[in-house]
């Protein structure tokens, strides 16, 4: 699958609504079952029961199911959907993208000369930087918005596989422009506040029949799971057996796409690509059945990255089973929808076979139908109706991805206050001369006019890092330096440069600028991410002083010598201390760093306060509650119950606390007031700390504002125990506010467990 930054010119050639034997049958109909479409088309729509209206959404989904034969009905299990003519049941592509705005890619959705583009928003690590939860989701209606205007004029679908939240694992990682970050917390919160801004429809966001509720668009939360490798020194993500401890996938892998599928309510999830301790992920009935459909309770579909059942079969070879064998098996763990053709291709032959049930096929239709009869498919959804090439790209969205991109920018050094340049002062002529082809920069043949430009400048913006062609899917990286001659092309202009010199990164994954970062000539150094079509303009708006950044890494950026440290083939989070592995990600690596994670600074200084907190945690218990042991470095005194399951606590109880942020300098700007939950100093093996909540708030200059949180107890203090089982420990917990790179407040919890 091909879904980057940059949208693919990709021409369809078939309509993507409703296909039939003639265009001008089907050119003006937005819903299957519209009765003068089926007398375009030659056909009583009374003759089909699932356009009874009258009738709940499960009956007419089992009367279309069971008006197929079993041939037609395998035609409809990839994701070109051939439709059934007879039945008036036209072809549908279910790939359509949405990652930061429509895209062209997967062939659900193209545009033309009434619509030749959507609104392109940053990249999704830019979004995950806002820590801004209200943003996500109006960007999810934007987006949603725009696809169902190009879905009215036939140019899209209404299925789109986005977001990605997979959690960034590892540095090195080429798709990290596509995920929130490297915090399955705040990744999860991302998946929720964005596929709530595709899908809600105004008024039936919690129904009391969730697999019913209307959706305005399908979205999808991708790639499940532990998939964080594309193409390492050989290793890709096609063949790579990903050997995760069941810590792991319960704390990280599986959190979001938990978090997703229960309090985001998304209706498709995708698997992935690759095994997990042997086992394809999209033919393992534990992690599908049993625990998306089962455990979480999805209510929509299944569907397989694209050719996934192809790869198990022909590259992974997966116990040599032969093309039926391997259809029957990911029909049966749960896999509804194959983006490929073996589905189509192989279905029939394997019921015919005995290898599969006609009815496990009825049971993947039934979800998929029911997601389209949720989206109006067959019946439209009228508050949608009028919704057309004027609503897309309009001022107000184009404003919101500019606003986006402001909101992402993170400042990483501002020596002597080098920032805000004074507009009045350089206001001259502006001089752009490339120094590089490429971020791969293998040739200094453009230094010299860089130099020359640069030793003549009253300032120089110097834009350095990465893109698609050094970081993408299928491409990770193998060091987290700049790549070629980068840094030389720094040190030679900084060198030369006379006036303050403003370095500007443009990249998803982290990078070691520690040179940049330690010299003094280098005034200011901004992150910007991929900031999509309102980047430039944001950009200059944080340089001149229009807008005070206020973003945060969401990641760690870590110095080059930790990609030497460990392979990106070892998955665990937790250092292996055997093989002199460090730890991942803040919550398990301790080491230095260039940044980490939550940095960011501003143009003006806070102060925060804490005004009032809840200082213990004392649940009711049941009687005979079972206590879980937890390694502890406390010897003597040992607590009667050292944990407890929360799936054996009512977990209603909250931990309320208020702070006070105080703007104390001289410019209106954000600050995104970072919470992290501290278990037990005693306790061996767990988080250094975890986030567990935050807040972006506005604060005017020599002004405070007052923030509020209300945190479930049992999932801010939980911690996942080597067992598996995410358990509350007893004793005291710390909530702190604010990094360690900050003066930060904190306060104890203490969680009276015993009995």
């Amino acid at each position: 699958m091909e879904f980057l930054n940059h949208f693919l010119l990709v021409l369809s050639l078939v309509a993507v609504l409703f296909h039939s034997a003639t265009a001008q049958a089907t050119k003006n109909f937005t819903h299957i079952c519209d009765p003068l479409r089926y007398e375009s088309l030659g056909l009583n729509m009374a003759d089909f029961g699932f356009c009874d209206k009258s009738l709940p959404y499960d009956v007419r989904v089992k009367i279309l199911v069971g008006s197929m034969s079993a041939a037609e009905k395998v035609k409809q299990l990839g994701n070109k959907a051939s439709g059934v003519p007879r039945l008036g049941l036209p072809y549908y592509n279910w790939w359509s993208e949405a990652l930061h705005g429509v895209s062209d890619v997967g062939g659900g959705s193209h545009f033309d000369s009434r619509i030749p583009g959507a609104t392109s928003f940053p990249e999704v690590i830019n979004a995950g930087a806002t820590f801004n939860e209200t943003l996500w989701k109006k960007t999810g209606q934007v987006v949603s918005t725009e696809a169902r205007a190009m879905h009215n004029v036939g140019l899209a679908g209404l299925t789109f596989w986005s977001p990605n939240i997979n959690v960034v694992r590892d540095p090195r990682w080429g798709r990290i422009m596509e995920t929130p970050g490297e915090d399955p917390y705040l990744v999860g919160r991302y998946a929720v506040n964005y596929v709530r801004g595709l899908q809600d429809v105004e008024g039936y966001e919690h129904p009391d029949d969730l697999s019913t509720r209307p959706l305005k668009v399908s979205s999808c939360c991708k790639h499940y799971a532990a998939y964080d490798l594309d193409n390492w020194f050989g290793s890709d993500r096609f063949h790579f057996d990903a050997k995760v401890i069941e810590q792991d996938m319960v704390e990280t892998f599986q959190r979001p796409f938990e978090m997703c599928v229960k309090d985001g309510d998304v209706s498709a999830v995708m698997c992935s690509y690759n095994r997990v301790d042997g086992i394809p992920t999209c033919a393992d009935p534990r992690l599908l059945g049993q625990t998306i459909r089962g455990d979480w309770n999805l209510n929509g579909y299944i569907v397989s990255d694209c050719d996934s059942i192809q790869v198990l079969h022909q590259y992974q070879n997966w116990l040599n089973y032969t093309r039926e064998e391997a259809v029957a098996q990911v029909l049966r763990a749960g896999l509804d929808l194959d983006c490929g053709d073996y589905y189509p291709d192989h279905t029939l032959p394997a019921i015919q076979q005995g290898k599969v049930r006609e009815g496990d096929v009825d049971k993947a239709l039934y979800n998929l139908y029911m997601v389209l009869m949720r989206l109006g498919y067959f019946d439209d959804i009228p508050q949608y109706s009028s919704l057309g090439p004027k609503d897309v790209c309009t001022e107000d969205h184009i404003e919101l991805a500019a606003d986006s991109a402001r909101q992402s920018i993170v400042l990483l050094k501002n020596e002597n206050n080098t920032l805000p340049l004074n507009p009045k002062i350089y206001k001259n002529k502006t001089v752009a001369v490339k120094g590089c082809d490429d971020c791969h920069c293998w040739d200094k043949k453009g230094f010299p006019a860089a130099v020359h430009a640069a030793r003549h400048a009253d300032a120089t913006i110097l834009t350095v890092g990465l893109s698609v062609d050094c970081e993408a899917e299928s491409l990770d990286r193998t060091d987290l330096r700049l790549p070629g001659f980068q840094s030389d092309l720094v040190n030679e202009i900084v060198n030369a440069s006379p006036k303050p010199v403003i370095m500007v990164i443009l990249s998803a994954g982290g990078l070691d600028i520690s040179f940049a970062k330690n010299n003094p000539k280098i005034g200011a150094i901004l992150w910007a991410g991929y900031p999509g079509e309102g980047g430039g303009r944001a950009i200059a708006d944080v340089i001149f002083g229009n807008y005070n950044p206020g973003g945060r890494l969401p990641l760690t950026w870590y110095p080059a010598d930790y990609a030497d440290m460990l392979p990106m083939t070892s998955m665990p989070l937790r250092p292996v201390h055997d093989l002199g592995y460090p730890g991942r990600t803040y919550k398990f690596y301790n080491g230095p760093k260039v940044y980490p994670f939550g940095y960011g600074l501003s143009y003006t200084k806070f102060t925060t306060k804490l005004v009032s907190s809840t200082s213990s945690f004392s649940p009711v218990l049941p009687k005979n509650v079972h206590c879980h042991p937890l390694r502890s470095t406390q010897k003597t005194c040992p607590r009667s119950c050292p944990s407890v399951n929360i799936e054996d606590m009512s977990c209603g109880e909250t931990i309320d606390f208020e702070i006070e942020v105080t703007n104390v300098g001289g410019t209106s700007g954000s600050h995104v007031v970072l919470v992290y939950s501290v278990p037990p100093l005693e306790l061996v093996g767990y988080p250094l700390k975890q986030l567990v909540g935050y807040q972006r708030v506005f604060v005017n200059a020599g002004k405070c504002e007052s923030v509020k949180f209300s945190l479930n107890a049992c999932r801010s203090l939980a911690v996942v125990n080597p067992t598996a089982y995410t358990v509350v420990p007893s004793g005291k917990h710390t909530i702190t506010i604010g990094n360690e790179d900050e003066i930060n407040v904190s306060f104890s919890v203490t969680a009276n467990l015993d009995h």
